[in-house]
């Protein structure tokens, strides 16, 4: 029949991307978070990685490309230390704000020791906290470093990453108290640093350069974000990891890691511009004066075996005359990517504005990647947030939404419903045509759109609840997955992070039995069977239940094992979205079936579930 026929084809259509998504992005997370948390550990203890490469780290040059911001390079076979020795091996100035911990580098002046402490490692609280900068020597220098460059052929000395500088005021870097740092080179210029802090994640930069000299200089600011090795990715398609920025006319530009390494260097002359490096959760961003003159530049340069990855820009020349003083104002950027601080640019977003609106940024939200459909992403965020602030638990969240989209899709499912529901009606009409003309297949397709032209029947309506339901689903996936609000967000039971799959599993007995089916070699990924994958497959099979059984084995067969396959293809995918599955499958039956009521349809869902059980017990 053409209404089975379309909902199979839809629902294997649904079932072939759910097949891809399962093959290409959900079947390498498991691994993935294992190689996450072996970086991790490689982080708070690189000499404990036996097969840690030497030669990765620390730079000890600081090259000026013609025209450009400093480069800085790796050397080759230099000795890997410890985070904690290498932060010990330097004088220091302590960063304590109510989200950051960390310290300033007097030798470099670089901001390089950040940890965030509002998250953690796992979902236990007393684990480490997030480490985003490292200083060099360590297993990933990762750091931001701000100063001057001389012109083309001068001979100023100007502070580098080697330059000691002295400390003046504050001895700890707060929201309340700036630090201030001085460098003297001895030839009349005198560099004065005074770096402050916000109480979430933004640092302000301002350098001021006084000339007591005997001559004029002319002096370039600059500010970078450098990343020494290639840091560990979660490889999907619809997140973007690596160096981003939002160019001022050029737009959103984006480049992975692979990316970046085959064009080697990108430069970009621009106004009104911000560049950094993004992971999935954290980023850091260069975000200059929004009518600064810009030549940007994102460039990955190899030393050795060891790749290093920049970000930065070059600003226009000042020149400081005799007795004058120049000034440079720069921000960074370095910290969690939570909506309510990076800002969402959008209507709804009321109180969401964050960094984006108060600095009159340009595009900053886009450093969360909303995707091509943010149109649809972003309502829903704005939903599971609104409704986390009233419940304080996003697990419900998720439950109100689904009934929220219920409610704005139900005229449209109630039409669909209602079709099918008359397509019910004329079966027996429909299987009498099969009996008038056995061997016209022409004549029995002509007939049966007469009498669905006569009932007023649409026969791909039945396809509309489950298109309806891709886009949602979708954008969900989208918000679980790139949402630093989902992390570890718990809901009830043993839910204790919407944005990982179920962590229980039926073939261990969900957890009686000491083993991790998940390691088996080859297929292990495919038994990662927790107890809500099983809650959404049971609701699914009612789902399928809920119609009357295909005259066709063919089409029988389908929609007896789809519910099967569909509970081990989600089982590995978010919790939350699991939760969304099941929830909707149980508003759906009672949705169809107050329809299917309201036509005066026979609600066959008990009597298909009887008889089925009934089959088997005779067999």
């Amino acid at each position: 029949m053409i209404d089975n026929r379309n909902t199979i084809i839809a629902v294997i259509l649904s079932g072939l991307v759910l097949i891809g998504w399962q093959y290409f992005y959900n079947i390498p997370q498991m691994e993935k978070q294992r190689a996450q948390t072996a970086t991790q550990t490689q982080l708070a203890n690189p000499t404990a990685q036996p097969n840690a490469t030497p030669g990765s780290t620390t730079p000890t040059a600081n090259s000026t490309a013609a025209g450009g911001a400093p480069t800085n390079v790796a050397p080759a076979n230099a000795p890997i230390v410890s985070r904690d020795s290498a932060i010990a091996a330097s004088q220091r100035v302590k960063i304590d704000t109510p989200r950051i911990s960390g310290s300033i580098a007097l030798k470099g002046a670089r901001l390089d020791d950040i940890s965030l402490t509002k998250f953690r490692d796992t979902v236990d609280p007393k684990s480490p906290a997030i480490v985003l900068f490292s200083p060099s020597g360590t297993a990933a220098p990762y750091y931001a470093e701000f100063g001057w460059v001389a012109a083309a052929g001068a001979n100023t000395k100007i502070p580098d990453q080697n330059t000691q500088w002295q400390q003046e005021g504050s001895n700890s870097l707060t929201p309340t108290t700036p630090v201030v740092l001085k460098y003297n080179n001895g030839d009349g210029l005198t560099f004065t640093r005074t770096i402050s802090i916000d109480d979430r994640y933004l640092f302000s930069v301002k350098d001021d350069v006084s000339n007591i000299g005997n001559a004029p200089v002319t002096l370039y600011p600059f500010a970078l974000i450098s990343r020494h090795g290639t840091p560990h990715v979660e490889g999907y398609y619809i997140l973007h990891e690596g160096l981003v920025g939002y160019l001022g006319d050029q737009g959103l530009q984006e480049y992975g890691y692979k990316k970046i390494d085959e064009a080697k260097a990108v430069n970009f002359k621009v106004t009104n511009a911000w560049l950094g490096i993004t992971d999935k959760y954290w980023a850091s961003a260069l975000l200059p004066d929004t009518n600064a003159q810009l030549q940007a530049r994102f460039s990955s340069n190899l030393t050795g075996t060891q790749r290093t990855y920049q970000t930065d820009y070059l600003q226009d020349a000042q020149t400081i005359a005799i007795g004058g003083t120049g000034t440079a104002n720069a921000r960074l950027f370095a910290g969690a990517k939570e909506a309510a601080t990076v800002g969402i640019n959008f209507p709804l977003a009321v109180g969401l504005g964050g960094y984006n609106q108060a600095l009159g940024l340009n595009h900053f939200d886009l450093l969360i990647d909303w995707g091509w459909f943010y149109f649809i992403t972003k309502p829903m965020f704005l939903a599971l947030d609104w409704f986390f602030h009233l419940f304080g638990n996003f697990g419900i969240a998720i439950l109100l939404v689904t009934v929220l989209v219920k409610i704005i899709f139900f005229p449209l499912a109630s039409k669909s419903y209602a079709s099918m529901a008359k397509m019910k009606a004329v079966q027996p009409q429909l299987a009498a045509l099969k009996e008038r003309f056995p061997d016209d297949k022409m004549k029995q397709q002509q007939e049966m759109m007469e009498i669905y032209k006569k009932e007023k029947i649409n026969p791909i309506a039945g396809c509309l609840p489950v298109m309806l339901q891709i886009p949602v689903f979708f954008s969900l996936y989208k918000v679980l997955f790139v949402t630093i609000e989902m992390r570890h967000a718990p809901f009830f039971g043993w839910i204790k992070d919407l944005s990982a799959h179920d962590p229980t599993n039926l073939f261990n007995l969900f957890g009686l039995i000491p083993f991790d089916p998940t390691t088996i070699p080859v297929f292990g990924h495919y038994l990662a069977l927790g107890i809500w994958p099983i809650i959404m497959g049971i609701t699914m099979w009612f789902q399928m239940k809920l119609n009357p059984t295909p005259p066709d084995p063919t089409q029988k067969m389908i929609f007896d094992w789809m519910p099967l396959i569909f509970t081990f293809m989600l089982a590995g995918f978010p919790a939350g979205l699991v939760i969304y599955w099941a929830w909707n499958n149980t508003l759906s039956v009672l949705q169809q079936a107050y329809i299917m009521n309201r036509n005066g349809v026979k609600v066959e869902l008990f009597d298909n579930v009887k008889s089925t059980f009934a089959k088997k017990k005779t067999t």
